[in-house]
């Protein structure tokens, strides 16, 4: 075990970067997003639509969920797998007026959405500035 460390670098504890665990909530149900437009008008609210079977979905979650270090009392995080839950899907986009996309990120304050994107823009988007 001492030969993979020294040839594959030291795993010491220092040089591990600290994992945050994203809080998501899952979102799988129209009335949620009632829920979601209320709480929104005193904390930011978003929505990580995600494709369970496209790779750059996986992709950009994973590259979001690495980076993400905003404290959990910031903001709600809902994650909606939109294949599961597609009739949730098809009205988050009417009631917030975004044409659907996969994998797609929604940021929501006071009942309306003020930022979003999708796919490699995504991980573009600075959640700090809305929270």
């Amino acid at each position: 075990m001492g030969l993979f460390k020294g040839l594959f670098g030291k795993n010491d504890e220092k040089t591990e970067k600290k994992e945050v665990k994203v809080p998501w909530k899952p979102l799988v149900s129209v009335h949620q997003l009632d829920e979601i437009v209320e709480k929104s008008k005193t904390k930011t609210q978003v929505i990580f639509k995600h494709s369970t079977t496209c790779g750059i979905s996986r992709m950009v979650l994973n590259t979001f969920n690495a980076n993400f270090d905003i404290p959990k009392e910031k903001l709600d995080l809902y994650y909606l797998d939109l294949h599961s839950f597609r009739e949730v899907s098809n009205e988050t986009g009417y009631r917030f007026q975004v044409q659907h996309q996969s994998p797609q990120l929604l940021v929501i304050r006071n009942g309306v959405v003020v930022a979003h994107d999708s796919h490699g823009g995504i991980n573009s988007i600075d959640l700090g500035t809305y929270v």
